[in-house]
């Protein structure tokens, strides 16, 4: 059998080759494993990311990138396809990453780091929270919430009224979660931290009313 986990490492990206020949839960394992023995070598940097070898779907891939996240101290910006040469594809795409998550007014931002001990996230844009929000922590945002971690304080997207915004989480067990005006409020207590296998959902307004789904890339590309 071929080996399940390669990683080339670029400049300006990473290139993960995965194999096809053993389970999904297998691969994770090896990411993991290989992603913690090179936490050093690869340090905090910025980093895009391409998976070759094997064809995952957007719940998939959102699992990769908190295995790499958990066991790691990259910031993966963005995942990207062959388009063109390797390290000139990295460039490309943190270049537009950075035009499209701008710090003065783009369409959204990214958080790295887990929000503990009562702090409270808010902001006017779109977010992408690469970590946790734990119990008695709460995020805010005015459109769009994405959390590559798990929810389980209190989460408040579309504070601009709009009800045509979304919560994606990799584990979703929120203390309270409200979208527009239509609220969620769980009445267990939730169980957090990451789980083997994790079950990504989104939380949006359907009939109006607020319910929670599996994630799919159908589902997410339909907003």
């Amino acid at each position: 059998m071929k080996e399940a986990v390669l990683i080339k490492s670029y400049q300006n990206g990473i290139s993960l080759i995965l194999s096809d020949e053993c389970s999904f839960e297998d691969l994770l394992h090896e990411i993991a494993a290989r992603f913690s023995q090179a936490r050093n070598f690869f340090g905090t940097a910025r980093m895009a990311l391409s998976i070759d070898g094997r064809t995952l779907d957007c719940t998939e891939e959102l699992q990769v990138i908190d295995t790499i996240r958990q066991n790691s101290d990259l910031n993966i910006v963005c995942v990207i396809g062959k388009d063109e040469p390797a390290n000139q594809r990295f460039i490309s795409a943190i270049e537009e990453t950075d035009r499209r998550i701008s710090p003065d007014g783009g369409e959204g931002q990214f958080y790295k780091g887990t929000l503990k001990n009562n702090q409270t996230l808010e902001t006017e844009r779109s977010i992408v929270v690469l970590g946790d929000v734990y119990p008695g922590s709460t995020i805010i945002s005015a459109r769009d919430i994405i959390i590559l971690g798990g929810l389980y304080g209190e989460a408040y997207a579309g504070g601009n009224g709009s009800d045509s915004h979304y919560v994606v989480a990799l584990e979703m067990e929120p203390e309270k979660l409200k979208i527009g005006d239509f609220k969620y409020k769980s009445s267990a207590k939730p169980k957090w931290g990451i789980r083997p296998k994790v079950q990504p959902k989104i939380a949006y307004v359907k009939n109006s009313r607020l319910v929670m789904e599996p994630l799919t890339k159908e589902l997410l590309e339909s907003f």
